[in-house]
């Protein structure tokens, strides 16, 4: 059945995640030490949700912050950008990944295998909770308690699929990497045309390429982002757009409802999230023509 391992992949967040504590054990990244997260894709989005991150192709590219420790990002261990940002890092390099032995696994000094398999569906979502569990647990974050909450969401009303077109989904502050992330789930996953934008400028310019066809989430945060986040909404009130405004908590338990929403919107559609099209022409050759995976 279409869409089968990505559904199944979700639901056993709460048990992968529940074993995140014990695989990152002791272990912390060094106390006082300047620490950059990287990866590629879902992995830099998770990465952007562990602290300050970089791509990593910035990383290689030379512009990137100064930092002592670079902690990079790979499920399966194989993103060549991702190797060569390692390589090319000076200082202490960590690996969060669901494979032990792999190419960046090898470069790396520092190996935390956050999963007990690799995910099957290519569009990853157990992955990256776990991946931001743990980079989280490695900076000192209790990450025991998001198991609960994870599975809680699961059992929440879900968002609903639409028949929109467009969607937009916009965040700040701490949710960055989930505006990031969920845009990324419904693009691959649902095929859909989707945007991310910080919530502030969302409303600076924006707001002219947005209508009353769009569907629009804004993640509201806390703090002054809060503040904001209800302004963006009175501002695509005004244009009569389907917008939701959603309370966030924590970017491993916010991000399930649009994984959700993901499988919902492909049902809906005819759509396999499974393959993210690597299965369909020009898709794969578009993927070939990359050349974006390392040598063992």
């Amino acid at each position: 059945m279409p869409g089968q391992l990505t559904r199944k992949a979700i639901a056993s967040q709460p048990d992968w995640l529940q074993q995140v504590p014990g695989r990152v054990g002791e272990r912390r990244l060094p106390e006082g030490a300047r620490v950059l997260f990287t990866g590629c894709g879902t992995s830099f989005h998770a990465a952007l949700a562990c602290g300050p991150a970089a791509q990593a192709l910035e990383v290689v590219l030379g512009n990137a912050p100064e930092s002592d420790v670079l902690v990079a990002i790979s499920h399966e261990g194989g993103t060549a950008l991702t190797l060569e940002a390692i390589r090319s890092f000076e200082g202490e390099t960590w690996l969060i990944t669901g494979a032990e032995q792999s190419a960046i696994a090898k470069a790396a000094d520092n190996v935390v295998v956050a999963t007990p398999a690799i995910e099957e569906s290519y569009c990853h979502t157990v992955s990256y909770t776990c991946a931001v569990a743990a980079g989280r647990a490695l900076r000192g974050e209790d990450a025991s308690g998001l198991a609960a909450d994870v599975f809680r969401e699961l059992d929440a009303n879900p968002i609903g699929a639409s028949e929109h077109d467009r969607f937009v989904i916009a965040g700040a502050g701490r949710d960055t990497a989930t505006a990031l992330e969920a845009v990324l789930k419904l693009r691959e996953g649902a095929h859909v045309a989707a945007e991310a934008h910080q919530t502030e400028q969302l409303l600076h310019g924006h707001l002219a390429a947005v209508d009353s066809s769009v569907r629009c989430f804004v993640l509201e945060g806390e703090g002054r982002a809060a503040e904001r986040a209800v302004d963006a909404m009175r501002a695509l009130g005004e244009l009569g757009c389907d917008a939701l405004l959603v309370p966030t908590t924590h970017p491993v338990v916010d991000i399930v409802r649009f994984q959700l929403l993901t499988c919902d919107l492909a049902d809906a559609r005819g759509v396999d999230p499974d393959m993210i099209r690597w299965d369909e022409e020009p898709w794969d050759r578009a993927r070939k023509a990359q050349d974006f995976m390392a040598d063992p």
